[in-house]
């Protein structure tokens, strides 16, 4: 019987890191069809904005938005751990912000963004989310930051980009995000 203590056999790890490592290196090639293989059925989930993305169509969307934002997107990876159920990888997100982000005009700027990706795996050894969490405003400090707030230019971008950024907040959590059953610790 496996339990949250039990780590699955070593070629269980291995696979999982594979596929793991196969799905963040189609990501940086924009090989959505490679990238999406990765699972039975697409599922993301973005802590920060509270926000999932469920199913092939809305995946590839959030592709589309986020390189069209940051079409030179790419990851440094600083660590992966195993666990019972899962592939937890620590890694910085970087790009230029050079398209839309949402409601947020380009900025010109540059991220770098610390991350933690959770790839969750089912009964079946499936991939069945990929759960993403890091701090917006980090992102966001960095996008702003690189504005000259001299140039009355980048001072418009920046009160568009703030605009954006306050329409942004008053978007309802995806309830998906909002209904967790605490573990069974007493096993």
């Amino acid at each position: 019987m496996s339990t949250r203590f039990t780590l699955p056999p070593e070629d269980v790890l291995r696979a999982r890191e594979k596929l793991v490592l196969d799905h963040f290196h189609d990501e940086v090639r924009q090989d959505w069809d490679a990238t999406l293989s990765t699972f039975p059925h697409p599922h993301y989930e973005l802590i920060a904005p509270m926000v999932v993305h469920d199913g092939n169509d809305e995946v590839r969307g959030y592709y589309h938005d986020t390189r069209r934002a940051f079409p030179d997107q790419d990851h440094e990876i600083i660590a992966l751990r195993h666990s019972h159920d899962a592939v937890i990888v620590e890694f910085w997100l970087l790009g230029t912000h050079s398209g839309p982000l949402g409601k947020i005009p380009p900025t010109g700027s540059a991220h770098r963004t610390r991350m933690t990706a959770y790839f969750v795996f089912d009964e079946q050894e499936n991939l069945a989310v990929e759960r993403i969490y890091f701090d917006q405003l980090t992102v966001l400090k960095q996008l702003l930051g690189g504005l000259d707030k001299r140039n009355p230019r980048d001072l418009l971008t920046l009160a568009r980009a703030l605009a954006g950024a306050v329409a942004t907040t008053g978007t309802a959590p995806d309830p998906r995000l909002l209904t967790t059953t605490p573990p069974n610790l007493d096993e």
